[in-house]
């Protein structure tokens, strides 16, 4: 099933908590201001999409969520004709609800959906800035307050899931990866109320376990891993449960592996 995160407006309230690393919140706002479209490529859950969320705050942006998969095809973006009440009726998907009404549309690991769904953006993704409706006989044309955000993890790129170079030069792109340490200290502790004494250890291990990635492991602990270990220690949970749970059950299923990131997390955290 296609998840999708409806449409939403702004709401007042706290901007939802970011770190920047660099000038990327700068390099958004004037790309959305000149109506131009974005890549974020980067690591699972390094915050590509708490990114996305804090910029549709800050900018008072409506957003929409897709996450792609295998089975999300171009009408799960722009709508289908249904059966409703004895009638047939148009109902817009995601995309076309964005371009009709201004925002984000935000495609999560773009890479992971089917290919149709880059003929799709291909005409919001230039200085037409318009999305044909075949179905409906309409050529919708984005308002300026509408801008595309899609993303993708090059780690898991192959020859059967790549975003080509066609498609991602229609884009300007922001590269992601893990923050600096003492900034992912500060966003783990801010996130789970641990202090941040005793987040340090566990960015610490994180590091080292990072370090295995294309070797004995696919992935490396993400951010949001992370704030999961340091949540369920602050709840009071033991710390070694903690990092098994969070940090080492997530990244394999390999017994072997398994033993040896155990021994190191020993060695770590004390």
């Amino acid at each position: 099933m296609t998840t999708i995160s409806p449409i939403k407006p702004a709401q007042a309230g706290p901007i939802p908590h970011y770190i920047p690393a660099g000038n990327e919140c700068e390099l958004f706002e004037t790309a959305w201001k000149r109506q131009l479209p974005l890549l974020l490529k980067g690591p699972t859950g390094c915050g590509k999409t708490r990114f996305v969320c804090h910029m549709a705050e800050r900018l008072g942006l409506p957003l929409a969520t897709v996450s792609c998969h295998d089975d999300l095809a171009a009408a799960d973006l722009t709508g289908r004709f249904l059966l409703k009440g004895g009638e047939t009726i148009w109902v817009d998907g995601p995309l076309t609800k964005s371009v009709r009404g201004g925002g984000i549309c935000y495609l999560d690991e773009i890479v992971e959906a089917r290919k149709d769904i880059a003929v799709v953006i291909h005409p919001l993704t230039d200085d037409r800035r318009i999305l044909p409706l075949e179905r409906t006989g309409e050529v919708l044309e984005a308002p300026p307050e509408f801008m595309l955000v899609v993303s993708y993890n090059p780690g898991y790129q192959n020859i059967l899931k790549a975003l080509k170079p066609s498609t991602k030069q229609r884009f300007v792109a922001i590269e992601f990866d893990f923050l600096p340490r003492e900034q992912e200290v500060a966003i783990v502790a801010a996130e789970s109320g641990l202090s941040e004494r005793h987040v340090v250890p566990l960015v610490n291990l994180a590091h080292r376990l990072r370090a295995l990635k294309g070797h004995d492991l696919e992935e490396g602990v993400s951010t949001r891993l992370l704030v999961y270990c340091a949540t369920l220690i602050e709840s009071g949970l033991d710390p070694r449960h903690a990092i098994r749970a969070a940090m080492i059950e997530p990244l394999t299923d390999d017994p072997d592996v398994r033993a040896a990131l155990i021994e190191v997390a020993n060695a770590v955290v004390a």
